[in-house]
């Protein structure tokens, strides 16, 4: 639905309530992140009739399901009939039970980076999170298990000069950041496959169109973007 169907319906100006995310208390403090959502919020909504009734801002961790002002969001949208608007699928698509919740709130809800998104297509993306996420958390603890049964001491240099244990370390870090990148990206990669954007450069350019970083920092390639789906690949369960 879009926003000129919202503001038509019934003659009445959409209503919105804005819903922020951010990991830490410095991140609120700084803005970090709290600035690009609600700036993106607000680009969205430019235009036509409209009221963004009020805002919320919640500092959690991603995973938790517990979110007190995204429930006190919902209770508003309720009350005034309002559509709750997001800067990012990934604030809210975490995991099946909770997205699941915000299904059975009864509210209407647009994702700025992704605005074509409906119930199933939300479905859909929470449940490759939550797998993905899983898939990491299970290969993290798989390959420090390995690391301790060959005698490699976790942690970072302490001062000294590197060894080939240091080294293997500093790989297996490195594998595992790798790792959790790609997981993190899995959610709006499959998002852009399912409104058909499938080819790795038109993905590339989506990419940098959301404002995206590639892993190193900077735009997207194709090549970067095969990658990315090839390290996804890998961690998918064998069988």
């Amino acid at each position: 639905m879009s926003r000129c169907q919202m503001a038509n319906r019934m003659g009445q100006p959409a209503r919105f309530i804005a819903y922020y995310r951010v990991s830490t208390a410095r991140q609120w403090r700084s803005g970090l992140g709290l600035e690009a959502q609600q700036s993106a919020v607000r680009t969205y909504l430019n235009g036509g009739s409209w009221t963004l009734l009020k805002e919320f801002t919640e500092i959690e961790s991603g995973k938790k399901s517990d979110r007190p002002q995204l429930v006190a969001a919902l209770a508003t949208c309720r009350l005034h009939k309002a559509t709750l608007v997001i800067a990012k699928l990934d604030r809210l698509a975490r995991n099946v039970a909770f997205v699941s919740a915000l299904m059975e709130a009864g509210v209407e809800f647009v994702a700025v980076d992704f605005p074509q998104a409906n119930r199933l297509t939300i479905h859909i993306l929470a449940a490759v999170a939550e797998h993905e996420a899983k898939a990491i958390s299970d290969r993290t603890k798989a390959a420090l298990g390995a690391a301790k049964v060959r005698g490699v001491v976790l942690g970072g240099f302490r001062g000294r000069a590197g060894t080939s244990a240091d080294l293997e370390r500093a790989r297996a870090a490195y594998a595992v950041q790798a790792d959790q990148r790609a997981a993190d990206l899995a959610g709006t990669i499959t998002a852009l496959q399912l409104a058909g954007i499938t080819s790795q450069g038109a993905i590339a350019d989506a990419l940098n169109a959301r404002s995206i970083t590639a892993p190193r920092g900077g735009a997207w390639s194709a090549v970067q973007v095969r990658r990315v789906l090839q390290r996804l690949s890998s961690l998918q369960p064998s069988g």
